[in-house]
């Protein structure tokens, strides 16, 4: 069976600056891609890519079960967005419109793709996504506004308006940046009950090495734009090959590190 995702020789450019070159992965049906590296090696703009969200020049090839993604007509990619590929954005604090509230952003995507659904089913299917990400009660709390939230109670609206149309694969750019370690835990076990409720795809996006453990099959390790070391998680974290993936996974603190001695920091080296 193919992947569901398949990206190949995938080049963007900003003006003169290559931002991701030449980089080649897949997703298979049902598996979790954590896609790490330090802030600027290109994971976010790779993502942004795949949605074609990007005012950008952009070579090589996105297939999506199938699909040519990169050369699609706009309305027809548009039909793929927010339904059978869903996003989770960065920062849930800015992400959500603060002059709506939660349940019309939530219905606004159900509508996008139902246009013949009624009010009432509408409303069913965003309730149920608020069930689903178990916001304490959805009934009332639908018509709150997003400032009326806590930051892990929004993180789980973003997920609930990603889920809403029950996508085959799932982008979830940083879906824990910000959240105290508690909320973390809650926001990944979510994840891992939405993946297994509907045999969800996942590009999972993070410079949390410990977190990627925890979600991903497969690691790739990105480079100033190169994807530089793919493996499972649990080999490439056991034994990692290439020099930079030593270095990322060596300025990690664990319960060994020697607190006499500073973190080892990473140096940009040619690749």
């Amino acid at each position: 069976m193919p992947p569901l995702l398949e990206v190949e020789n995938l080049t963007i450019r900003f003006g003169q600056t290559i931002a991701v070159d030449n980089i080649s992965f897949a997703i298979p049906q049902g598996e979790v891609l954590g896609l790490v590296g330090e802030s600027g090696s290109g994971k976010s703009v790779t993502s942004l890519a795949i949605l074609r969200l990007l005012n950008a020049p952009i070579t090589g090839s996105i297939r999506f079960n199938g699909t040519a993604l990169l050369t699609l007509p706009e309305d027809r990619m548009r039909a793929h967005r927010g339904r059978d590929i869903s996003m989770i954005f960065q920062e849930p604090m800015t992400a959500l419109n603060p002059a709506m509230t939660i349940g019309n952003q939530i219905a606004e995507a159900v509508q996008v793709h139902h246009p013949k659904l009624s009010k009432a089913d509408t409303r069913d299917r965003v309730l149920e996504a608020l069930t689903q990400v178990a916001l304490p009660d959805p009934t009332r709390r639908i018509h709150d506004y997003p400032h009326q939230f806590s930051g892990g109670q929004r993180q789980r609206i973003m997920i609930a308006m990603a889920v809403v149309n029950k996508p085959r694969l799932l982008i979830a750019d940083e879906p824990t940046t910000a959240l105290d370690v508690t909320v973390q835990a809650q926001i990944l076990r979510l994840l891992r009950d939405l993946r297994e409720q509907h045999g969800l795809s996942m590009l999972f996006i993070s410079h949390d090495l410990a977190v990627t453990a925890q979600t991903a099959d497969r690691v790739a390790v990105m480079q100033r734009g190169h994807i530089i070391e793919t493996n499972t998680a649990a080999e490439l974290f056991r034994n990692p090959q290439h020099t930079y993936t030593r270095a990322l996974l060596a300025a990690v603190p664990t319960m060994t590190t020697n607190r006499s001695q500073p973190l080892a920091t990473l140096i940009a080296k040619s690749i």
